[in-house]
């Protein structure tokens, strides 16, 4: 039997922060539109949930206000449904009104060097993905013999990588890690970790909080090499938020090359003006590339569709960069909808996760983590999150 829709009905393919932002200028824009959020997971947030450090909860707080829109009846979260596989593109841009893109970006881009594909390689995605139990990546680097790490970049996500690595397990005891990879981070004997950044150190592109935290760890002692410092300063072409920024991770640097190495067990070293060119040498028994990342497909395009976030300008800015970016495109796709007629028809999508399944999980997760005194403790098997999301 079909059902006559008299509003505008949109579907948003990916359930992380730039979907649920352009979920949320859609609706500021205009209230009576239908939106269905679709995402292959059975659990929303996308990198909010899997990708963010997972000892940075402050940064995941921002979920509370996705939260809040899924209590909107206009709103309906359609997980376990893997566009592509379950439903194709063209199926959507046929049933919807207009389709927004919010797929992100999470195959890890590559350097392009020999050993890249040795086991002791991993992309930075995959290895957050692994502390943050997606399901897709349960299984995580051997560290039981790890002294020497490298980590390729010199971005947030290089910080993030380097810092959980070297926290011990007490100051990671209110994070969200999951419990297997905490234990195994924790258990493993390292010694050094190099952030290894291929420009100068005036060009980091860390911010100042996070370059800062690295100064105060408790097993690690965060090391420059004074001399890549000399001489060096922001450039001064920079806009002045820019130019500060850099000017304040220069000074935490310097203070970083007046430490001694041997203060704490393990020696964080930041490293500049070095490129790999090469993994199969036997001088770290983990690396970790930061270097980016890219789409796992062709993202489709076409009249009617709009792209949001890091499927629109690529895998760049921070989780707010998403809301000014989705909203202004919400803008725009209300404004191409204005003259339109309201397409009809049945509900295409097949049996999903809805919001009310995901707060199943979300309830079980959070008692777990009661349990340990953590915010929460994930479900980490995707047949354990369907199974508590049906019930």
């Amino acid at each position: 039997m079909l059902s006559i829709s008299m509003t505008h009905k949109v579907a948003i393919v990916g359930a992380g922060p730039s979907g649920f932002y352009a979920a949320d200028g859609l609706l500021r824009a205009n209230p009576d539109l239908r939106i269905d959020i679709i995402d292959r997971l059975p659990t929303p947030y996308g990198l909010v949930r899997a990708g963010v450090a997972p000892d940075h909860q402050g940064t995941k707080a921002v979920a509370r206000q996705f939260d809040r829109l899924l209590a909107n009846p206009n709103l309906r979260f359609c997980g376990n449904i893997d566009v592509g596989r379950d439903i194709s593109w063209q199926a959507l841009r046929e049933a919807y009104d207009a389709v927004v893109v919010a797929t992100g970006m999470v195959v890890d881009r590559k350097l392009g060097i020999p050993g890249e594909e040795l086991p002791h390689v991993w992309g930075s995605w995959r290895f957050v993905a692994w502390l943050n139990g997606h399901p897709d990546f349960r299984q995580g680097p051997d560290l039981s013999a790890v002294r020497c790490v490298a980590v390729i970049g010199n971005g947030n996500v290089a910080i993030d990588v380097a810092r959980v690595l070297a926290k011990s397990a007490d100051e990671m005891a209110k994070s969200d890690i999951v419990p297997e990879a905490g234990a195994t981070i924790a258990a493993a004997p390292i010694e050094e970790i190099r952030v290894i950044g291929r420009r100068g150190p005036e060009h980091a592109s860390f911010t100042n909080n996070e370059l800062a935290e690295m100064g105060r760890l408790a097993r690690a002692v965060a090391l420059v090499d004074p001399h890549a410092l000399d001489g060096v300063m922001a450039p001064a072409a920079d806009p002045t938020p820019e130019k500060l920024r850099k000017t304040r991770n220069l000074e935490l640097l310097r203070g970083f090359s007046q430490n001694k190495q041997g203060d704490k067990p393990i020696a964080l070293r930041f490293v500049f003006n070095t490129a790999p060119t090469s993994f199969d040498t036997a001088d770290f028994d983990l690396v970790v590339t930061c270097i980016g990342y890219q789409a796992a497909e062709p993202l489709p395009s076409g009249e009617g569709v709009f792209a949001v976030g890091w499927a629109r300008r690529g895998p760049s800015g921070t989780i707010p960069t998403n809301r000014a970016d989705s909203h202004a495109v919400a803008q725009q796709l209300v404004a191409w909808l204005k003259d339109r007629e309201p397409k009809s028809g049945a509900d295409p999508l097949p049996p999903a996760i809805d919001a009310a399944g995901w707060h199943r999980i979300d309830k079980v997760e959070l008692a777990a983590g009661a349990a340990q005194g953590r915010p929460r403790v994930k479900l980490t098997g995707w047949q354990a999150l369907l199974d508590v999301a049906q019930g």
